[in-house]
């Protein structure tokens, strides 16, 4: 229950943060990534402080011996680039310039009616799925180290959860 509790709290304040940025109307992505035309570079300043967040919250995890929101810290077995990581963030980022939206924008979009939003999450939910029932399939035939690693990280996963060591 403490990992939903803080999962929505955290939920919440990354949706606030991109609502007052801006960054849920597409028309302000467009702007940020067209550098070559009517390049807006307000939106740096919505990283920039969520990198400042983020590394404020590092060096407090990091001090801490267990998190705020969980029983114990998550265990990592994967920590290499591959192809699928690589793949999966291409594919993010033309969809992302492609569409001026992405998963979070998208979600916090719905609540302010965005036209953009209400097409691109069906989309998405679509997209997801069939990721899904390809990855399923591609397991079944996979090599047993693949296998491995989908268990590992089917595991990560019930922790984050909090569905392991409860």
């Amino acid at each position: 229950m403490k990992f939903k509790l803080g999962a929505f709290v955290a939920g919440l304040l990354f949706g606030a943060g991109l609502a007052i940025s801006g960054l849920t109307q597409p028309a302000k992505v467009f702007s940020f990534l067209d550098v070559s035309g009517a390049f807006d570079p307000s939106s740096l300043l919505a990283f920039v402080g969520g990198v400042g967040v983020l590394w404020v919250a590092q060096r407090i995890a990091r001090r801490s011996s267990a998190p705020l929101f969980a029983d114990r810290f998550p265990i990592y077995h994967r920590t290499q680039l591959d192809g699928r990581t690589v793949g999966g963030a291409a594919i993010f980022g033309v969809g992302w310039a492609l569409a001026g939206i992405c998963p979070g924008p998208a979600l916090a979009s719905l609540a302010f009616g965005v036209r953009a939003a209400l097409l691109f999450v069906p989309a998405m939910a679509a997209g997801m799925l069939a990721f899904a029932v390809w990855e399923a399939a591609t397991r079944k035939r996979s090599s047993p180290e693949r296998r491995q690693d989908a268990a590992a990280d089917h595991t990560l996963a019930q922790v984050s959860d909090g569905r392991v060591g409860s």
